[in-house]
């Protein structure tokens, strides 16, 4: 008779310092780097507790990943729902660690399908998000004639751009393009 093999509860303290630890991780030295010893040993646990909460690696990767969308979905919620939208969802985006995991987790999806399908699934879902809050904005209050899809677009890309080059050492243009974000900003906030 086969065993059944249990695993860890998901509102586990255990599990979410495993996650933290990975998470870690993977910010600081990228996604090659979080492997279940250096999790147990960033966590200060034994390497065989990650198996315990997480079958495989891809797993805990996904684990993480749902965690920081949800943490994500929250704040992109309080954003859009604020009186200033459009700047709220420009803060949000220009977080650098939230972008180096994008990063990581985009490199990720490279080489393991599940992670692919699950980033495409998650930016699905926030964008429609954004474009469905920019939509209810009344006509006077938007930013020109564009649909609403093409601001959040363009407010994600920008910010998420910026956040990586600046991380790679590179500035040119940014000055320029932080200036004319700030003068559309200013100007979607004034009316």
């Amino acid at each position: 008779m086969a065993s059944v093999r249990r695993f860890g509860l998901e509102s586990s303290e255990t599990r979410a310092s495993l996650l933290d630890a990975a998470e870690q991780l993977m910010c600081e030295e990228g996604y090659a780097a979080v492997t279940s010893r250096r999790i147990a040993s960033q966590a200060g646990l034994k390497p065989q507790l990650v198996h315990y909460y997480f079958r495989t690696m891809d797993d805990l990767f996904l684990a993480m990943l749902r965690r920081r969308t949800e943490h994500n979905r929250e704040r992109l919620t309080r954003a859009l729902a604020s009186s200033k939208p459009l700047r709220a969802l420009w803060e949000m985006n220009t977080d650098p660690q939230g972008t180096a995991l994008i990063m990581e987790f985009s490199a990720l999806a490279n080489h393991r399908k599940a992670i692919r399908a699950e980033i495409a699934r998650y930016a699905g879902q926030l964008r429609a998000m954004q474009a469905e809050a920019f939509a209810r904005l009344p006509a006077d209050d938007r930013v020109g004639t564009h649909a609403p899809v093409v601001w959040s677009m363009l407010m994600t890309s920008i910010s998420r751009i910026l956040v990586m080059e600046q991380a790679l050492g590179i500035s040119g243009g940014h000055a320029e393009t932080l200036a004319l974000v700030e003068r559309y900003l200013c100007e979607f906030e004034s009316r």
